[in-house]
């Protein structure tokens, strides 16, 4: 899944549709805030957090909720956070890019 993550991530429209698709059968937190993202889905948001049980994947599922109700100043702050810890996480890279206009 990471790899259709990070395709999704970039476009690839067949990534995209995948992860949409997934939403409703993953146990993946991240994999269902995605879904949400891509597809502007606040309601999906709600299957995310249930499903998030590290604080990695709250945090995640937090700024996404932030991304998708517009609150662009506190995805930036949550992401600097998020990526301080984990400075790995493409899906957080990439919403804070988007938040910030450069995405």
């Amino acid at each position: 899944m990471e790899t259709t993550i990070r395709q999704a991530i970039g476009g690839d429209s067949v990534a995209i549709a995948s992860v949409i698709a997934s939403a409703a059968s993953s146990g993946d937190a991240r994999t269902v805030a995605l879904a949400a993202l891509l597809a502007s889905r606040r309601d999906w948001i709600a299957r995310a957090e249930r499903l998030a049980v590290t604080t990695r994947d709250r945090q995640v599922v937090a700024i996404s909720a932030s991304y998708l109700t517009g609150q662009r100043d506190l995805v930036q702050v949550l992401a600097r956070d998020h990526l301080a810890d984990h400075p790995a996480s493409l899906i957080v890279s990439w919403i804070a890019s988007m938040a910030s206009g450069q995405g």
